[in-house]
């Protein structure tokens, strides 16, 4: 049985692409994997204001959450700030 919904982390990073960490967690919850997926590049642009050097958007199971003590990959779709 998968995960009872989806919620968007978005990440911030310093300079590099390195050292992301969660820097907010919108209370947005999707239904499927594909719809937060969708909603993604809408509440990253909601949240551009945050101070980081590059910022991305990532769905996650709300079963799970990102931490500072878990790196991300930087995506290609990542958005410079």
């Amino acid at each position: 049985m998968g995960p009872a919904y989806f919620v968007i982390a978005i990440m911030g990073c310093g300079d590099g692409g390195v050292s992301c960490q969660t820097v907010a967690t919108p209370a947005t919850h999707y239904a499927s994997e594909q719809a937060c997926l969708a909603a993604r590049g809408d509440t990253l642009m909601a949240n551009n204001d945050l101070d980081f050097p590059t910022l991305f958007a990532q769905c996650l199971p709300a079963s799970r959450k990102a931490s500072a003590a878990e790196p991300a990959a930087v995506p290609a779709d990542a958005i410079a700030a």
